[in-house]
């Protein structure tokens, strides 16, 4: 049976991540507030950034402004969106 957590992102009880889903402290505390469906929610929009946008992920400044649209998205601030998309949430 999966461990559940109150995912900050949808704010309710949910199954929890099974491991950090990257490594060091962030990961953990993705791993302790972040519900799997969550994850599953911004890999999802991650994708659709790095193709929309063209980040080279190889950048340092694109790494960073993706993690800090992750922090917005799954704390529900405004975070960016792709040209022609509408968020759901």
């Amino acid at each position: 049976m999966s461990k559940k957590i109150l995912c900050k992102k949808l704010n309710k009880e949910l199954p929890a991540l099974e491991i950090p889903p990257m490594p060091g402290p962030k990961g953990v505390e993705i791993m302790n507030s972040v519900s799997e469906e969550a994850w599953e929610m911004w890999k999802s929009h991650q994708t659709t950034l790095i193709n929309e946008k063209h980040l080279d992920m190889s950048n340092h400044e694109n790494r960073k402004w993706l993690q800090e649209q992750m922090d917005k998205f799954f704390n529900n601030e405004d975070y960016e969106s792709a040209a022609g998309f509408k968020s759901l949430d």
